[in-house]
């Protein structure tokens, strides 16, 4: 299939970025109309309590909401679900992922380099401006995984990633929250599939805080990497 009879999905978890979820959706349209591709955009609503959905309706995309406040792993999995793309990406709706970066992302995969594409903060050539508590975590994530499966990995939390179809077809993915991309990478590993990174730039939020706490959440992540590599 030539890279333009393929269909993208592009998944946008949300929970409560009214502010930046209509910006989001235009770059990321601009984006991928500059590649060429046919797409679809779904904004999976994590029953936010501000304007987050009626901003994204206003925007054109397709929204689904889930039916409780259930975290962003729930949201993805259920974007999963939805999507029809030959290719599915994931990308942060709080401003921190550039859109126009989406090219990059994608062409490994485009080119057949590769099944999983993840967009590292770590292989910028700019520095990072993260809590010294989460960077350490991503560090530990990272040799856990590289000890468990093999594969070397700078950015395993990086929600902003391409991948084609098929990764997710046998997945049976469990998470619930923030550990989701662990889950989901080392049972990519696990499959054989073939993993890369490419360097992304990353912005600190503008507006709100972020829902991630790093000793509650590390520690479902940490477990979240144990139990795919024992259980698959």
């Amino acid at each position: 299939m030539s890279p333009d009879q393929k269909l993208l999905s592009i998944i946008i978890p949300v929970y409560n970025e009214e502010l930046t979820i209509g910006n989001i959706i235009d770059r990321t349209k601009a984006a991928v109309q500059q590649i060429g591709l046919k797409y679809e955009i779904l904004v999976v609503d994590d029953r936010s309590y501000d304007k987050s959905l009626k901003v994204a309706k206003k925007h054109s995309a397709k929204v689904y909401t889930l039916k409780q406040h259930l975290g962003k792993g729930y949201a993805l999995r259920a974007g999963f679900a939805k999507a029809k793309g030959d290719i599915i990406v994931t990308i942060d709706s709080d401003g921190s992922h550039r859109p126009e970066e989406l090219p990059e992302v994608l062409a490994p995969v485009l080119q057949g380099k590769a099944d999983l594409v993840i967009g590292s903060r770590y292989l910028n050539h700019k520095r990072v401006a993260a809590r010294k508590l989460n960077a350490f975590g991503v560090k530990v994530f990272n040799f856990l995984i590289k000890l468990l499966t093999g594969t070397t990995i700078t950015d395993s939390q990086s929600g902003y990633r391409a991948m084609k179809r098929e990764v997710l077809a046998n997945q049976k993915l469990k998470s619930g929250e923030y550990e989701i991309e662990s889950e989901m990478l080392v049972k990519t590993a696990k499959e054989g599939f073939r993993i890369t990174e490419v360097p992304i730039s990353f912005e600190q939020r503008t507006y709100g805080r972020s829902g991630v706490d790093p000793m509650v959440d590390g520690s479902k992540i940490l477990l979240s990497i144990v139990l795919a590599y024992i259980k698959g």
